[in-house]
């Protein structure tokens, strides 16, 4: 069963050399939202500052707060890409993180081995990926293109490749940063409901939006954060 558990969890990035430098301050804590703080005489930005969290199988936890909140921080704190600084970090299950479907797409590489790339990013073997291929091909619509580099793509093909490569597996825990949407009309309409297979195949969803709308839709927990700190947690029926 998929588990999730962040006991006084907090991640902090340093600044070396912030202190002579006031508007590396600034711009790090307007990127960041954290706070400052010192380790061992190094500065820091505190990104996530003492997270309590346990999920479950059939938790959909809504991340709300504003841009810089500790949203997308948290969200990679759970897919492994941040490592805690302090705190006990328990995760059980496999992991889907659609944080960035673009991630690891290379322009002058084909179709067919931006898969092979992005698949690797996503921590699938080789094995995986040439399984998952010609699904991959056919979903997109790519037809002859696959073969060809991804620079000449236009920018719904690129959408199309990214999307389809990001929604092919399933996992116990899914991560994600807003709702993926492709906006070339054609293709609209079954990448909507492969969304939603997506998600509703998923023990655990974690999903971060601005949107009141699809958190209350999709959510039924809400956690709300502010400069790396939850200020709120609370059930969205």
């Amino acid at each position: 069963m998929p588990y999730i558990s962040l006991k006084n969890v907090s991640v902090n990035f340093p600044i070396y050399g912030a202190g002579a430098n006031s508007l590396k301050k600034t711009l790090a804590a307007s990127v960041t939202g954290g706070r400052f703080g010192q380790e061992t005489g190094v500065k820091v930005v505190q990104a996530l500052s003492n997270i309590n969290l346990e999920l479950k199988a059939g938790d959909r936890l809504g991340l709300i707060g504003h841009n810089g909140a500790g949203k997308s921080t948290l969200l990679r704190a759970l897919a492994g890409v941040y490592e805690p600084s302090s705190g006990d970090f328990e995760r059980r299950g496999t992991v889907a993180s659609l944080i960035d479907p673009s991630l690891g797409i290379e322009p002058d590489a084909t179709g067919i081995e931006n898969i092979m790339l992005r698949g690797l990013v996503m921590g699938l073997s080789k094995k995986q990926i040439d399984e998952l291929t010609p699904e991959i091909c056919e979903f997109s619509g790519l037809g002859e293109y696959v073969d060809m580099p991804v620079r000449t793509y236009s920018t719904g093909m690129l959408m199309r490749l990214a999307f389809s490569i990001s929604t092919s597996i399933r996992a116990d825990i899914l991560l994600m940063d807003e709702w993926l949407s492709v906006g070339d009309a054609e293709f609209t309409e079954k990448a909507e409901q492969r969304m939603k297979d997506v998600v509703s195949g998923a023990g655990i969803l974690v999903l971060a939006s601005h949107s009141p709308t699809l958190i209350a839709n999709e959510c039924n927990r809400v956690l709300h954060l502010e400069h790396g700190r939850i200020v709120e947690q609370s059930s969205s029926a």
